[in-house]
């Protein structure tokens, strides 16, 4: 299994996806791993996983952000799934 080290500046949507989705709260002390890189900086990242990688994203004051800002993302466009549904007479619910 490959390890990477992503800052969250690189974030792809797939893996930000993988964040928000363990995380639905926010990550807390206990989901942080500290380790030291190979310039014997020390690092603070949170894990999360795919079936061949796994990836530990650096914490930032950002991150937390992109997060947030990415929830209020999806929701939007749930709201607008939802509204286009309507607005042609659709109802999901409804069986026809």
């Amino acid at each position: 299994m490959r390890r990477i080290i992503i800052d969250y500046k690189k974030l792809t949507p797939d893996i930000l996806n993988l964040l928000v989705t363990k995380f639905p709260d926010g990550y807390g002390d206990d989901d942080i791993i500290v380790f030291d890189n190979h310039k014997n900086e020390t690092i603070e990242a949170v894990q999360v996983e795919t079936l061949d990688t796994i990836y530990l994203v650096k914490i930032g004051s950002k991150l937390r952000y992109s997060m947030v800002n990415y929830e209020s993302i999806e929701e939007d466009d749930d709201e607008l799934d939802t509204a286009d549904t309507n607005e042609l007479g659709l109802d999901e619910n409804k069986e026809e």
